[in-house]
């Protein structure tokens, strides 16, 4: 490729990637995403696939052609750097699982078809902080799930060995107990529907089974909350930081020009002073 053809793709890049970084592209592309959610969604009803299934299925190819074609030029606009970006690749995945063949024997990736409604996150600056936000929360609460589970198993276990012989349903082995366990952790039916009746038989069940519920449903989600409204004030913290910084340099080179501005007047007047000084020795 010479020097003029270089120029020519260099140029095409720049056009096209101003191009898909315009306000009306942005808008546009999810604009696309909320008319394919909704498209998706009346697909499960089976009177308006009676009537319009093909229309449907004509809007869902038309609406993967333009997402194929919006990252097509994403990739020429960006080259390698496309990768770069997390939510490119997030971007590419999702378009991706929409390619793959709708056969009877793939009848269930249909529903993947669903998951580009979630390109949402990747065109809201505001989705992809909160994403940013839980990613970053990570770590915390990985100490977090380890500590809870390791109260659930002493907890498992403690009740398969004093509650498995009467409720072999709930509590007869280790994973059962588990599971009867995270039920009452999230507060379903967990009174009527499992500690009284074991109440019934053991009337002092419930100093087991309050202090499981104490630990786990509510010192545990504070955690999980704090630890995510944590992250989110560091995030909003370090975007206006970021925000600062950037005024901060804007107010600092605008200083620099008026401060040479300044310096330059200074010399003229200085010039001008010398001026002045010949021209009254030359007139006496």
């Amino acid at each position: 490729m010479n020097t003029a053809e270089t120029a020519t793709a260099t140029t095409l890049r720049d056009r096209a990637r101003a191009f898909v970084e315009r306000d009306g592209v942005h808008y546009t592309i999810l604009g696309v995403i909320i008319f394919n959610a909704i498209t998706l969604g009346l697909s499960t009803s089976q009177t308006l696939r009676a009537e319009i299934g093909g229309v449907l299925t004509v809007i869902d190819r038309a609406v993967l052609t333009f997402f194929v074609i919006e990252l097509a030029l994403k990739f020429f606009a960006y080259g390698l750097r496309f990768f770069t970006n997390a939510w490119n690749i997030f971007d590419f995945v999702v378009v991706g699982l929409g390619l793959m063949p709708d056969r009877a024997g793939l009848s269930a990736l249909r529903g993947l078809r669903v998951i580009r409604a979630m390109r949402l996150l990747s065109v809201i600056p505001q989705m992809r902080a909160v994403v940013q936000a839980l990613l970053d929360a990570l770590p915390g609460m990985g100490a977090v799930i380890v500590m809870i589970s390791i109260v659930f198993y002493v907890f498992g276990v403690m009740a398969t060995l004093m509650y498995g012989a009467a409720f072999p349903d709930w509590f007869g082995t280790l994973g059962r107990s588990l599971y009867s366990l995270f039920q009452i952790m999230t507060l379903e039916s967990w009174s009527m529907g499992i500690v009284r009746p074991v109440m019934e038989q053991y009337p002092m069940a419930w100093l087991f089974f309050v202090p499981f519920i104490v630990v786990t449903a509510f010192s545990v989600l504070n955690l999980f909350i704090g630890l995510l409204v944590n992250t989110m004030q560091s995030a909003v913290e370090e975007e206006a930081e970021a925000e600062f910084e950037t005024l901060r340099q804007l107010v600092r080179s605008e200083t620099d020009q008026v401060d040479a501005h300044v310096l330059d007047l200074h010399q003229e007047i200085k010039a001008l002073r010398a001026e002045v000084a010949a021209l009254k020795g030359a007139g006496t």
